[in-house]
């Protein structure tokens, strides 16, 4: 009996810090993260890095109340490094690869929720961003899932927020002098509102010559809609001035007349119902998103201004600031149960 006692006694360090450790473990866990179980990869990955750093420091104080020597502990410590150490070397094939890539990405910010990628054949909108993997929306409205990985191994092509350019290719025949094309290319650069557009040269085939349009869009959130409506333009620009948009090597088994050209019979410009805004279907989550993470931040920042205010204000002017801040905290709320039902909403 009086040795199970002692050895009762001997280990119970171990057993308090060890019940301490898993203890606050599991509060914290609950606050940053089981609480909330509205928040996206996006806004969880500094809580998962906090909560990992506190599983590291609670592994250490359990390592250091051990019942053993100096030299075990030390050992032990020693041990853990190696694994560790291990744990990153192998990282390539593993998922801590995944890990230190979303923490890489985190503090080079190359590119934010919302924006324009394109990484070899995947380009969409940045829907979420998470510790692993990040979210991308195609123009099929697709959502497509990249290993982070992925991304810092591949260059990746982020739009601008400033301004894309919209281009167009297309090849027509020698017999067409390259300045009347080019007037021709950038006044339908210009029905678009495209800025500065202007026109190359890329190629001198055999039969024909490769021209390209482009212009910069500046507001890239419409760049699907642009490029159609460019198109459309190219269209309406070339057949109304008599020009053929068909291959010299054309075959057509109709018997036609020598001056017969392969152009509509009415070459004339047919309203488009800009209307509806074909982005906002394709990109919705994207879209929806990035309007989530943008009110947050401002709302965030406006809270932070807010609390300094309060530390100074006294009286009337207090509950005035009070009453601003739970104003500010409701929205935050509303915001959380908006981005919780698009989560159940884009639930497979």
């Amino acid at each position: 009996m009086e040795r199970l006692i002692d050895n009762i006694i001997f280990i119970a360090p171990l057993l308090a810090v060890s019940t301490v450790v898993i203890g606050f473990l599991l509060i914290m866990n609950w606050l940053l993260l089981g609480r909330h179980p509205e928040l996206g990869n996006e806004k969880k990955l500094p809580r998962q890095l906090v909560l990992l750093a506190l599983t590291l420091v609670g592994f250490m104080m359990v390592t250091f109340s051990l019942p053993v020597s100096d030299t075990a502990r030390n050992q032990v410590i020693a041990l853990t490094g190696v694994l560790l150490s291990g744990l990153v070397a192998f990282s390539s094939t593993t998922f801590v690869a995944n890990f230190m890539a979303g923490i890489m990405l985190r503090m080079n910010r190359p590119f934010n929720t919302g924006d324009f990628i394109r990484v070899e054949n995947h380009f969409g909108r940045v829907s979420e961003r998470g510790l692993f993997d990040t979210e991308i929306q195609s123009e099929h409205r697709e959502l497509i899932t990249l290993p982070n990985l992925y991304l810092i191994t591949r260059p990746v092509e982020v739009v601008s927020k400033s301004g894309a350019i919209i281009s167009s290719t297309l090849s027509l025949g020698y017999d067409i002098h390259y300045s009347r094309i080019e007037s021709l290319l950038i006044s339908a650069a210009q029905a678009c509102e495209l800025a500065d557009p202007f026109v190359q040269v890329i190629e001198l085939g055999n039969d024909a010559i490769t021209y390209r349009v482009s212009g910069l869009l500046v507001d890239v959130k419409s760049m699907l809609t642009t490029r159609s409506l460019l198109y459309r333009a190219i269209l309406d620009v070339l057949h109304n001035d008599g020009v053929e948009i068909v291959s010299p090597s054309f075959v057509n088994q109709r018997r036609l007349d020598d001056n017969a050209k392969v152009i509509p019979d009415f070459a004339v410009k047919a309203p488009v119902d800009t209307s509806s805004n074909v982005e906002s279907i394709v990109f919705d989550k994207a879209e929806k998103a990035e309007q989530h993470e943008s009110a947050e931040e401002q709302l965030n920042t406006e809270l932070h201004s807010l609390d300094e205010e309060l530390g100074a204000a006294s009286g009337e002017v207090k509950a005035n600031i009070e009453a601003r801040i739970e104003q500010k905290r409701q929205q935050l709320d509303q915001i959380s149960e908006q981005k919780e039902e698009e989560k159940v909403k884009w639930e497979y």
